[in-house]
């Protein structure tokens, strides 16, 4: 067989039972497939369960929205779709798209054929899992909007990938990037201002260990009152966790999830099902497995009356 026909029979094969969340996933992980996600001889499981994720997901990122989230329930990638059995999986889709099940088996298969594709044309690059010396583990934002001043509050926890990590880039989540965002460490290092924010951490991380830290954004008054918020990781990503707190409201406003979706259209976009907004005024979404590179968080829109 070709290299596309042996991902096409490997794709097919990880997507039995329960997907990436299969054990033993060294053995469901195909050759072919393993060069295609750059799992390496001697990864760990939980190391082959992140890459194949985050390449699947890149490359379904390219695909028509029906295919893409086809694909992310079919292998069990969408938090939400983490069920048991390939079946469960390909129903809680059909009611997503509102098509029946026989319809969403022949989208899974097309979609396959075209990762397939996909993967031959497009060389293996930022959601791989390298990660230039160190990856996020956690992510944990609040924006709070109930206030005179908005501000966004994180909290990392980040993992080295060699000896030596010493510092880290403060990359603040849009609409806030960019000249005039203030930023302030509330724990884990130092700031360093010049050129651009970076922590300076306390002392070396080591490989395989993990450093926390937390810091505050305050935006430029001219974007504080921009309806979203979106985090574009350059490195690989396990889980952003994001808290928008609004404020009690009798009308509170529309929300829509963001879930990899291209960073230029973050102001726009109406991506994946509604979200709700709880009575205390606050909307709370996870993100596990994130592509570098794409945008993720939460977009929302004054409720009308």
């Amino acid at each position: 067989m070709n290299a596309h026909a042996d991902l096409v029979r490997e794709l097919k094969s990880l997507r039995k039972g329960r997907g990436v969340l299969a054990g033993r996933i060294g053995d469901r992980v195909g050759p072919t497939l393993r060069a295609t996600c750059g799992v390496a001889e001697g990864d760990a499981p939980g190391a082959i369960r992140r890459k194949v994720s985050a390449r699947l997901s890149e490359l379904a990122g390219r695909l028509p929205e029906d295919l893409r989230l086809a694909t992310l329930a079919a292998f069990a990638i969408e938090d939400e779709a983490r069920l048991p059995l390939y079946q469960d999986r390909v129903h809680w889709a059909a009611v997503r798209l509102d098509r029946d099940p026989r319809t969403v088996r022949r989208r899974v298969d097309e979609a396959i054929d075209h990762l397939a594709e996909l993967a031959a044309d497009a060389p293996r690059g930022r959601s791989v899992g390298s990660s230039a010396g160190w990856r996020t583990e956690e992510l944990h934002a609040v924006l709070r909007l109930d206030r005179a001043r908005p501000e966004v509050i994180e909290r990392h926890r980040v993992v080295a990938d060699h000896d030596g990590l010493r510092d880290l880039p403060l990359t603040p989540p849009l609409p806030l990037a960019g000249a005039g965002v203030e930023v302030d460490v509330l724990y884990g290092g130092t700031l360093l201002d010049d050129p651009a924010p970076t922590l300076v951490l306390p002392t070396p991380v080591a490989g395989g260990q993990a450093h926390d830290f937390a810091v505050r954004f305050h935006p430029p008054a001219a974007h504080a009152a921009r309806p979203y918020l979106v985090h574009v990781p350059q490195r690989p990503c396990d889980l952003l966790d994001v808290r928008v707190r609004f404020g009690p409201s009798a009308t509170p406003p529309k929300v829509w999830a963001l879930h990899g979706a291209d960073p230029e259209g973050a102001d726009g976009a109406r991506h994946g099902r509604r979200r709700h907004v709880d009575p205390a005024g606050e909307v709370h979404l996870e993100f596990r497995h994130l592509v570098p590179g794409l945008a993720y968080g939460v977009r929302w829109e004054a409720a009308e009356g």
